[in-house]
């Protein structure tokens, strides 16, 4: 049953459910449909291991740093035509990866396509919260979804269209859904221009193109009408740097970049290592170890599914986080202690519960604020935060490793990592806005 005051999910914002589902989609597929290429790439010119190794820190080092330049880029621009930016950076990124011929070129080209991905994970909550703040939880498991299928699919394709057309076509073709995605926040961009506006409100116009905009989600949720407000940028320059400034007085903020910055930190060490510790721990061969890392990522999508609802509909994120991290823990403890062939797919499994922790940050960030203002800085800084962690980690794994020459330190890092990130994650699950926090410490938001 949908909640009183909800319309309709499609009902006058059909282009804004495609936009941020071809939007999600693009995120995750750009960043996984390039490492299983690697050594493909490689025969046809030389990849150096510093080149291979900048490539493996790009993502959340190009996501941090855009992560911070998007409100200032959102401010100028407004929401709609920064994700038209956005995705445009993507396509090109991807189009350019599948014609470079040398490997700074290539390092190039992954770097636009990681700087276009930063700006749509800071922008795909305070989208969600704007376009649809009676359905946070549907849009939430929408494009949380898109996301986490996103991530398995083009890893599983990437080898077998390399084989049919080449690695070149199999790096470019993912460009399709970027360029799809800009065609839907195009449409409402021209739509919501000046020159337009006389048009939107002629009776039987399409009404796509505006979200409810208003002042607190609740009013906006009672809202039937997306004209209240046209599309653009949603704070001066002042407030925007003076809100931004107030986050990281508050210490739900930083509950939630810790929550974040757990999630990414366990998603990128993942990625970066669990191959080699299947190998070296539990002795199964490559392909094997490839699958496992396919089990890891695959656990995210129940999760992606599941978690936005129970979050929105049923408060349990406290409940959430603390299956994402003593999951996790489980695993790791596994791992060292009966590292068997037979049980090594039960550790994987149990390990990859910490997928439910992505999801749950995204929509903590979109209901732990009022509005798609302050959405946008909770987004930016939540996200940059969390992925300095991640770029930190996988580096400090690798020196731990050869430090030690054995895997038993690192893992026990991270499983100490998921306990201390649990009281925060106890934080994070207070039913409060930051705007709350802020003006029970201080005074008026």
């Amino acid at each position: 049953m949908r909640r009183e005051g909800a319309r309709p999910l499609w009902r006058g914002r059909a282009l804004a459910v495609l936009g941020i589902l071809l939007c999600a989609f693009s995120l995750r597929s750009a960043v996984a449909s390039l490492s299983p290429l690697i050594d493909r790439i490689g025969a046809d010119f030389p990849l150096s291991s510093a080149v291979i190794g900048l490539i493996g820190t790009l993502p959340p080092v190009c996501f941090a740093v855009f992560g911070l330049l998007t409100p200032t880029l959102e401010r100028r621009l407004g929401l709609e035509r920064l994700t038209v930016v956005a995705l445009a950076a993507i396509a090109v990124g991807l189009l350019l990866r599948g014609v470079v011929g040398e490997s700074t070129g290539l390092l190039l080209a992954t770097a636009l396509v990681f700087a276009g991905v930063g700006m749509g994970n800071i922008l795909l909550p305070p989208l969600v919260k704007q376009y649809f703040p009676d359905r946070i939880g549907t849009m939430m498991t929408v494009y949380t979804t898109a996301m986490a299928f996103s991530t398995f699919v083009p890893p599983l394709l990437a080898v077998p269209v390399a084989d049919a057309a080449g690695w070149r076509f199999s790096l470019a073709v993912w460009a399709v859904f970027a360029v799809a995605g800009v065609i839907p926040w195009l449409l409402m961009v021209v739509r919501t221009s000046p020159s337009n506006a006389s048009a939107k409100d002629a009776p039987g116009s399409d009404r796509d193109a505006t979200p409810p905009r208003g002042t607190d989600e609740l009013t906006r949720a009672a809202s039937d009408s997306p004209d209240l407000a046209a599309t653009g940028p949603i704070a001066t320059a002042p407030a925007n740097r003076r809100l931004f400034a107030r986050l990281a007085r508050i210490p739900l903020v930083w509950a939630l970049s810790v929550t974040f910055g757990t999630s990414s930190t366990m998603a990128y060490v993942s990625f970066a290592w669990l191959p080699a510790i299947m190998i070296d721990v539990a002795g199964v061969d490559a392909a094997t170890a490839g699958l496992l890392l396919s089990l890891f990522g695959f656990i995210g999508l129940p999760a992606s599914l599941l978690v936005p609802v129970l979050v929105v509909r049923f408060q349990a994120t406290r409940p959430l986080f603390l299956t994402g991290a003593l999951g996790g823990v489980a695993g790791v403890v596994g791992l060292l202690l009966a590292p068997l062939p037979s049980l090594i797919w039960l550790w994987v499994v149990l390990f990859g519960l910490v997928g439910v922790l992505f999801p749950l940050s995204l929509v903590l960030i979109s209901i732990r604020s009022r509005t798609a203002e302050s959405a946008v800085l909770l987004s930016s800084f939540v996200q940059s935060a969390g992925y300095v962690m991640a770029a930190v980690f996988p580096v400090l794994f690798g020196v731990l490793h050869g430090a030690t020459g054995g895997w038993t330190v690192p893992l026990l890092v991270i499983a100490a990592v998921l306990l201390a990130a649990i009281p925060t994650g106890m934080m994070a699950g207070r039913r409060r806005t930051i705007e709350d926090e802020w003006e029970r410490r201080h005074g008026r938001w």
